[in-house]
Parts: C-alpha cells; sequence; structure tokens
C-alpha cells in the first residue's frame, strides 16, 4: 500500500504538470507570431493533455473519489494539484514560453527515457508512448532557442530575459519528494541527480550555441510538488474547470 500510495503521488505529479503545460501552451491558440508556430504550440499543447490523460487514467485506478481523469482534472482546487511551479508561469512574450518548454522539454526527454525501463510495466508503457513525442517538442523548442539567441539584437534580448526569468523555477524538478525517493529506491523511476546531470548537459550545450549566458545557479522557487503554488494556477483552473464547475456532469 505505501508503493501505491507513493505511486499516486507521483502520478500526480506529472499529470498536473503535463495537464497545465498543455493549458498554457493552448492560449497562443490563435496568437502565435507566424501561422506554423501557433499550430506546433497547439500541436504540443495537446501532446501534453493526452499525456495527463493517460496518467490521470492510471491514478484514478487507485483513488476511489474519481471515476476517470476528467472528473480528477475538473474536480479538484488548487491545493490538490502537484504540478511543477514552471508549468504555472505565465506565457509572457514569445521568448518567455520558449524557454519554459525548452527547460520543461530538456526534463522530461530524458526522465521519460528512463522511465521505459520502469519496473512497472504501465508506467513503462506510458513513457514508451510519450518518448517520441517529448522528443519533437525538445527538439522544437531548442531549435528556436537557438534560433532567437543567435538572432537579431531584439530576439537575443528577448530569449536572454526569458531564460533569466524561468530558471529560477527549474531546481523544483530535481527535488525529489519521499514518496519518488521510495520509487527510485524500488525501481520504479529514475533518480532524479542522474536526470539533472543530463539536463545540465542539453541546457549548457543549447545556451552556448545560442549565445546565450546561462544563469548561476543559486535560490530556487519550489512548493509546487506539496500543492503551494503561485497566484497563477487558481486563473488557470478557473477557466480550465469552468464548464465543469457550471454545468456539472456535462457530456459533449
Amino acid at each position: 500500500m505505501k508503493n501505491q500510495s507513493s505511486l499516486y503521488s507521483f502520478l500526480t505529479i506529472q499529470a498536473d504538470t503535463a495537464l497545465i503545460n498543455g493549458q498554457r501552451l493552448g492560449e497562443w491558440c490563435g496568437h502565435g507570431p507566424v501561422l506554423e508556430q501557433d499550430i506546433a504550440m497547439t500541436n504540443i499543447a495537446l501532446d501534453c493533455i493526452g499525456r495527463a490523460r493517460l496518467l490521470y487514467q492510471y491514478a484514478c485506478t487507485m483513488d476511489s473519489r474519481f471515476k476517470d481523469e476528467d472528473e480528477m482534472a475538473y474536480l479538484r482546487n488548487e491545493m490538490e494539484y502537484k504540478n511543477l511551479l514552471l508549468a504555472e508561469q505565465p506565457n509572457g512574450h514569445f521568448g518567455v514560453t520558449i524557454a519554459r518548454q525548452f527547460f520543461l522539454d530538456a526534463f522530461h526527454l530524458p526522465f521519460y527515457e528512463a522511465l521505459c525501463e520502469s519496473k512497472d510495466e504501465k508506467l513503462a508503457a506510458i513513457a514508451a508512448k510519450s518518448v517520441k513525442e517529448l522528443a519533437y517538442h525538445y527538439r522544437w523548442s531548442s531549435e528556436w532557442v537557438v534560433r532567437l539567441g543567435d538572432g537579431t539584437p531584439e530576439s537575443h534580448a528577448r530569449m536572454q530575459e526569458g531564460i533569466d526569468e524561468m530558471f529560477a523555477f527549474t531546481g523544483e524538478m530535481f527535488e525529489a519528494t519521499g514518496d519518488e525517493s521510495i520509487l527510485t529506491e524500488g525501481g520504479i523511476i529514475p533518480a532524479l541527480e542522474l536526470i539533472m546531470q543530463n539536463w545540465q548537459t542539453r541546457v549548457s550545450q543549447t545556451l552556448q550555441q545560442a549565445t546565450l549566458i546561462e544563469p548561476k545557479a543559486g535560490w530556487m522557487q519550489s512548493g509546487g510538488k506539496k500543492g503551494v503554488h503561485s497566484e497563477h494556477l487558481g486563473h488557470i483552473l478557473s477557466e480550465l474547470q469552468y464548464m465543469q464547475r457550471v454545468y456539472p456532469g456535462l457530456e459533449w
């Protein structure tokens, strides 16, 4: 039962992060800098929400409060969400969104690659299904970091601003909760310190190619995994959950 409780906590962190990341990217629909990238961000948003569905479906088998993924997504309040703080940060200008997505992608790709070797067969299957999408996400966001960073003086300045603004939220990705430590010991999820080495290499190489300055590691924002969020999450949920709250049980 202890392992199941830990697994439920982990699934919630992963699903909530994917859902909120998808919701943030979805806000760009119709507002992208060019049509092609507008569509690209919308597709990535749908990938994130699709991954969230798979994780929620698995989590619902361990929690009798929710009959399906829709109830888990729509019928919880802010403090019950465990997403990374990075995922809920506002879009800002395009450089800020790219920085946020790049930092998340540089973490999720190696993490889910390692998760394919999980002793939990269902979790490994979800990871295997997600890896191809995450590889595209990482390629897309890292290429935009380079394109903007090594572009015009204005695009360089905006990309540097995005990197500087989002960097303080990256440390939380590698802060293992007690439940995550239990799962790592049991061979269910990879050790976050190993993923951190991979992440740091990816970030350093990309920023160097983009002629951007890598921020120095220092104090980091955290709390999302414990349900302590910024003021932004409540506004996201007010839009995300509106239809279900107003029309409970509504079906298309």
